[in-house]
């Protein structure tokens, strides 16, 4: 399925998602490259060891979720926007999704977006709580998008403009 349509299935989200008592102990990533290719800058950017490093470039990264304190800094360093950072601690019914964005015009601190799923289905309109820069050499920055909890896992992309509807 990843393969014809580019949207990864249940089972592959399994073999890359921390469980849920994890994601609500705070702030971790999920890594959700499923492709070998020859790329390592995550493996190079964890301080914490939490990433464990390739024996060949080409081997797909392993995180170890107890190591991992959730810093975002293989988010932003990751060039296949395949890296979130999931917090399920943010409040008893929603939670924190920081998500990759490198596109023009960036969203504002208490703008709602439209909220996205890998397929880029709509799943609603929510607040963003914190645009992060990464910095001059590195145009992506982090979006901080408050969801309900029931979606943190699903939410990966964001859409400026209002829910478009279907003619």
């Amino acid at each position: 399925m990843l393969n014809r349509t580019g949207v990864p299935t249940a089972d592959d989200l399994k073999t890359v998602s921390p469980s849920e008592e994890r994601v609500n102990r705070g702030p971790v990533a999920m890594i959700e490259c499923f492709q070998k290719i020859p790329c390592n800058p995550c493996t190079e950017a964890c301080k914490q060891g939490a990433i464990q490093l390739m024996e060949d470039i080409n081997d797909l990264p392993i995180l170890d979720f107890d190591k991992c304190n959730g810093c975002g800094v293989c988010l932003s360093r990751c060039p296949g926007l395949a890296i979130f950072i999931v917090d399920g601690s943010y409040s008893d019914t929603e939670a924190l999704v920081r998500i990759p964005f490198e596109y023009y015009p960036v969203p504002q601190v208490g703008e709602k977006v439209i909220g996205l799923n890998r397929a880029g289905k709509e799943l609603g309109t929510f607040e963003i709580s914190k645009v992060q820069s990464g910095g001059q050499k590195n145009k992506t920055f982090t979006i901080w998008l408050i969801v309900p909890k029931n979606l943190a896992m699903d939410v990966r992309s964001i859409r400026l403009g209002g829910v478009r509807h279907a003619n």
